[in-house]
């Protein structure tokens, strides 16, 4: 299998400060993403990318974010497969330390 690109949380958290322009999405069920996504990211569960392709641009960079970093790499694995470029953020939501904003 191939190496999927990473960024740590420190990193992102970096680059969000430094208000560059990133695509962020959250692959987590609703359950999960009560408790605080990352400001600006999409929700996109895990189980709806399959059907939700038309979102995503081939020219655009994705960073891809779950609880603790294993779907969000499988999900990474099925996107860069179908030609996007991905990245998934190491550690997950669990090792986030940044701000966060409420879904209702």
């Amino acid at each position: 299998m191939e190496e999927i690109n990473t960024i740590t949380p420190e990193e992102l958290e970096r680059k969000l400060e430094a208000g560059e322009k990133l695509e962020l999405v959250d692959v987590r069920e609703d359950d999960e993403v009560v408790y605080g996504m990352i400001p600006g990211a999409k929700h996109i569960r895990m189980g709806d990318i399959p059907n939700s392709l038309d979102y995503f641009d081939k020219e655009k960079e994705y960073i891809f974010i779950c609880r603790s970093s294993h779907r969000s790499g499988n999900v990474c694995h099925y996107l860069h497969e179908q030609g996007y470029k991905v990245r998934n953020m190491v550690g997950g939501m669990l090792a986030w330390t940044g701000e966060t904003e409420y879904v209702e």
